[in-house]
């Protein structure tokens, strides 16, 4: 914290989750000087509570929005092409049982789905009849194929946060925003990191506090009022694997919403998403007993095998902060993003961000960053759609190919902790494994081939500084690990961290919290 002291920054950017780092990284990239604050760990929130779809959104076509479908499916296969080990592409079954839509009208859907973007390497739409395998009531009922991208939506932040750092940005995790004053033609903003305050200038502000939006906009003197957001809640569950093969369901309610079924974690399901009025302050988000049973009863509607209650494994709740455009019902509410610039001629700018997806954060900070150039001052045109995420660069984006020759180059390690790896770190694993030759070169493994050679990494490289950061963020390993591992973690985490000089009380997760994230 001592060298924010006295400094000036181009940029100020208030949050971590995708929209921030995301604007971050492309900053950096045009040689604008960027500091990110971020209260939390990085998609501590909204960004790690998606469906995990880099997707052009089948439903929002129903409510007229043909340009955010559009900008989505032609965002779609450029992420695929920057990430792919990250990335990958994902069938989606859409069968008619009971549909509320007739089947002419999902298929002209489809057809200006596949051709709204500009699809290159994904499959067109298809009609199939199900069969026996599909694992639903109606096997034999009409259905549509189609085809999207699953993410791993934390690593996504975490690859552009890093990449922002490595091109210049300083990204502070456990910093958080408190006021910022405006002074002409810059900010004198207050930051904070366990108990010591700061304060830093910088040329312009974006506020990318995703829920927290509205609450950086109050503890800014000088912006203007805005009322502008409006925050639903979105809830998935984690089942164990409710059908074989690695396609997914797109599953039609009476309601007309629509929930997803997705493969996760190799053995399970993923299943949602809820859209509920949210009216607390923002903050950690569960799911309630009206939205588990919708989400359950959604399953058996339509699989048969038979869930309940006891069948959830794990279950997460997002809160989005989405435009207020006044929909009667959440679902309705616009998934489109909204940049309200606040700048008087010769004043600072302060630029707050409202709603958007995954998908459009790559284009969300390209449209940003016009707004604020004349500010900043960019050194360099457009730059991110064509240049690979950290680990991304692999010949031709080709996954398989890439992993074909890791393999060789480990022959001793497990096959399934290789493809983890690959899949998480890309061409950087190289970097992670170093000479390893065997699993006892890798150190203490904490289970499902979590090693200490794995955290040490996630830790000076990726601002992990917890065993939630690690095993529900940079991996998905708490899924898997056995009960107490996350005790052993933090106290490795511990010493690793003292080690390094950044062991700071604030980081070690209360007792409550453990109990939380224990599956």
């Amino acid at each position: 914290m001592g060298k924010l002291q006295g400094a000036t920054w181009d940029l100020l950017v208030i949050g971590g989750g995708i929209n921030g780092a995301g604007i971050a990284r492309d900053a950096a990239g045009r040689g604008v000087s960027v500091l990110l604050v971020e209260q939390d760990d990085l998609a501590n929130h909204t960004s790690s509570a998606s469906t995990k779809l880099i997707h052009g959104g089948l439903r929002y076509l129903e409510y007229g929005e043909l340009r955010l479908v559009r900008e989505s499916l032609i965002e779609r296969e450029r992420l695929w092409g920057i990430a792919p080990h990250i990335i990958r592409p994902l069938e989606f079954v859409l069968p008619q049982i009971n549909s509320p839509r007739p089947a002419w009208m999902v298929r002209t859907a489809l057809f200006l789905y596949d051709h709204l973007g500009g699809r290159k390497r994904l499959r067109a739409t298809r009609t199939v009849r199900l069969g026996e395998a599909a694992g639903l009531k109606a096997d034999k009922a009409k259905a549509f194929i189609y085809s999207d991208c699953w993410v791993d939506d934390s690593r996504l932040v975490v690859l552009n946060a890093m990449d922002a750092a490595e091109r210049g940005a300083t990204i502070l995790t456990r910093t958080r925003f408190v006021e910022a004053q405006r002074h002409r033609d810059h900010w004198v903003a207050t930051v904070e990191y366990a108990g010591n305050s700061r304060q830093i200038t910088a040329r312009a502000i974006v506020n990318a506090a995703g829920p927290w939006v509205g609450e950086v906009l109050r503890n800014v003197g000088g912006s203007k009022p805005n009322s502008s957001v409006r925050l639903i809640k979105g809830s998935h569950i984690i089942l164990p694997r409710l059908y074989e093969g690695e396609h997914a369901f797109l599953l039609q309610n009476p309601d007309r919403r629509v929930v997803f079924a997705i493969p996760y974690e190799d053995k399970f399901t993923l299943v949602g998403t809820t859209d509920e009025p949210w009216e607390e302050p923002p903050g950690h988000a569960k799911i309630n007993a009206q939205e588990t049973d919708y989400l359950l009863a959604t399953v058996n509607r339509f699989f048969s095998k038979p869930v309940g209650q006891a069948d959830i494994v794990w279950s997460y709740s997002g809160i989005r902060p989405l435009y207020e455009d006044h929909a009667a019902n959440a679902a309705a509410v616009t998934r489109d993003y909204v940049l309200d610039l606040d700048a008087g001629e010769g004043q600072a700018p302060l630029l707050s961000i409202f709603g958007g997806k995954i998908t459009t954060y790559r284009k969300l900070a390209e449209h940003a960053l016009n707004m604020l150039a004349s500010t900043i001052h960019c050194s360099r045109d457009l730059w991110t759609a064509g240049t690979a995420l950290p680990g991304g660069d692999m010949l031709n984006a080709d996954f398989e190919s890439y992993f074909d020759t890791l393999r060789s180059s480990y022959p001793k390690l497990p096959q399934p902790l290789l493809i983890r790896l690959a899949r998480a770190y890309g061409t950087r694993v190289g970097r992670l494994l170093r000479d390893a030759h065997d699993m006892e070169d890798l150190g203490e493994d904490f289970g499902s081939g979590l090693t200490a050679r794995e955290i040490d990494y996630l830790v000076e490289h990726e601002w992990a500084r917890t065993a939630e950061d690690i095993l529900f963020r940079r991996s998905k390993l708490g899924l898997h690990v056995s009960a107490g591992a996350d005790v052993a973690i933090t106290g490795y985490l511990a010493k690793a961290l003292f080690a390094l000089g950044r062991c700071d009380a604030t980081d070690i997760p209360t007792q409550e919290r453990v109990e939380q994230l224990s599956v």
